[in-house]
């Protein structure tokens, strides 16, 4: 059983890692079960919200615009969570994320991880909802906010630590990390003439993006120029 480990909980703009962006960062550190630091941070996506991310979280653009980018808080995110396995409800989600963040910063980030979705499916009855608030719900786990990242670390670290105390010591390999597996590979930055391309293009077709282009990466800006040529035409 691990008693020491990163507690952490990302809300972003959507579920891919490949398109989609990290708008807060929430970390509890665990020593010895008990919880001894905490890192939160509001990141810049350089883009606007969906309605349903502010619904959902109750981020809005205003908390996020005057933000760091994740490549000024990543490192400071790794500086925190020093070598320890990361715990998380659906783990690989969050470190999917963050070892892009990593990669795009030229580090390398590999980690052990806890998934408290797995052993809310092992240890919970099959007709019951296994979302990070219906497992806290059924373990009697009180959560102070739901969908904000350090609530919900918080509310992570409460629930494995519940379900160790419970069973734990009857199948302590269940409680173990496990090597987490995700592939990335670096974002190149959009070139020169590919931005003058895609701004020729919304000024031509009279388009307003909701993104910020000069943070955009070659794959990202390449996107987007064939969606608009696709849909409204070249110049």
């Amino acid at each position: 059983m691990e008693s020491s480990y990163i507690a952490v909980d990302l809300e972003t703009t959507g579920l891919d890692p490949k398109q989609d962006k990290i708008i807060e960062i929430g970390a509890v550190k665990v020593v010895n079960g008990q919880i001894m630091e905490s890192y939160e941070t509001f990141v810049n996506p350089y883009r606007k919200l969906e309605s349903r991310v502010i619904i959902l979280t109750g981020i809005g653009d205003h908390q996020l615009e005057t933000s760091p980018g994740i490549g000024e808080v990543i490192g400071g995110f790794l500086e925190f969570a020093e070598n320890l396995p990361i715990l998380g409800h659906h783990v690989i989600f969050d470190y999917s994320f963050l070892k892009r963040a990593v990669i795009n910063e030229g580090g390398c980030f590999e980690r052990r991880g806890i998934d408290t979705l797995k052993l809310a499916r092992k240890y919970m009855p099959p007709d019951e909802k296994k979302n990070l608030a219906a497992a806290c719900g059924y373990f009697g786990i009180t959560q102070t906010l739901s969908h904000r990242a350090l609530a919900d670390a918080k509310a992570a670290h409460g629930l494995y630590q519940e379900m160790a105390n419970r069973y734990g010591e009857k199948s302590p390999e269940a409680f173990d990390s496990q090597a987490l597996i995700y592939k990335a590979k670096r974002e190149q930055p959009a070139s020169k003439r590919q931005k003058e391309h895609l701004q020729d293009l919304l000024k031509y077709h009279k388009i307003v993006l909701s993104v910020q282009t000069e943070h955009l990466s070659r794959n990202e800006i390449s996107r987007i120029t064939d969606k608009i040529i696709a849909q409204y035409g070249r110049i």
